[in-house]
């Protein structure tokens, strides 16, 4: 199984692509402004998006893309998510509005789209992968994901703040790469807990859940372009000098896009 990174960046700049994931050549976990990298071949070959939750920096593309590959579809993009995430995206996106109902042309019995919706604690199984749902604790309705294909599982928080039913189900796992979110610098953690995001104090608090003797690569993600440096340094600072727990100092690194992960 092959995770490629199309964006993992809070918000868009030069070269900062928002948030999605491309699981091997046909599954995407999010839609943010990354996957407007994908070549039109490339995104013919998405069969399945699971979303995390409802904001426009995980779903901007989603629109964008089916409607590029419209005139050559032969079945519709089954588009995973929570009962919310759904509501919203019919009520605020696809509402004849905003963007045409894909879920509705060309017809309502062969639309562009077709919507899933999910719960925490499910399991998927979607092209030989399997997925698990997994609590996020954020503004609106939302999830992380935990994707394997028989080995070590690739684990996303999705958007979250602190979250101590994720970090029971954790660890419980085979993670071989856990990828969190950091959007926020310390100086900016009143904002990040009302927006419910992670700074790096919080961080370090929550990787004190993994249990000890759990070794794995931890990836940073979500950081806003303008905070990232500032962020990496505090970040830093916290895994050099100040451990994770009695005599823990995790593997700590910085997604980037066109990253991959080979599990």
């Amino acid at each position: 199984m092959k995770v490629r990174v199309l964006g993992c960046s809070g918000a868009i700049a030069k070269d900062c692509r928002t948030t999605s994931f491309l699981i091997d050549e046909d599954v995407l976990v999010d839609a943010g402004t990354g996957v407007g990298d994908l070549t039109l071949d490339e995104m013919r070959r998405i069969d399945h998006v699971l979303l995390t939750h409802s904001h426009l920096d995980h779903v901007a593309a989603l629109p964008l893309m089916v409607d590029a590959i419209a005139s050559q579809m032969t079945r519709p993009v089954q588009v995973h998510a929570l009962a919310g995430t759904i509501a919203a995206l019919k009520a605020h996106v696809f509402n004849n509005v905003i963007w045409p109902d894909f879920t509705r042309i060309p017809s309502p019995d062969a639309p562009f789209i077709a919507f899933n919706e999910i719960r925490v604690g499910q399991s998927l199984h979607i092209s030989g992968k399997h997925f698990e749902v997994l609590p996020a604790v954020h503004t609106v309705p939302a999830v992380g994901y935990a994707v394997t294909a028989g080995k070590g599982c690739w684990v996303f928080t999705g958007d979250t703040e602190r979250n101590p039913a994720f970090w029971a189900r954790i660890n419980q796992m085979n993670v071989a790469a856990l990828v969190i979110e950091t959007a926020f610098s310390n100086r900016e953690k009143d904002l990040a807990q009302r927006s419910l995001h992670l700074s790096p104090h919080v961080l370090a608090d929550e990787l004190d859940c993994i249990d000890k003797g759990n070794a794995f690569p931890i990836y940073i993600t979500h950081t806003k372009p303008a905070e990232t440096g500032l962020i990496m340094n505090e970040i830093q600072k916290f895994d050099q000098t100040q451990p994770f727990g009695p005599n823990v100092v995790h593997d700590i690194r910085w997604l980037r896009a066109g990253q991959e992960f080979d599990l």
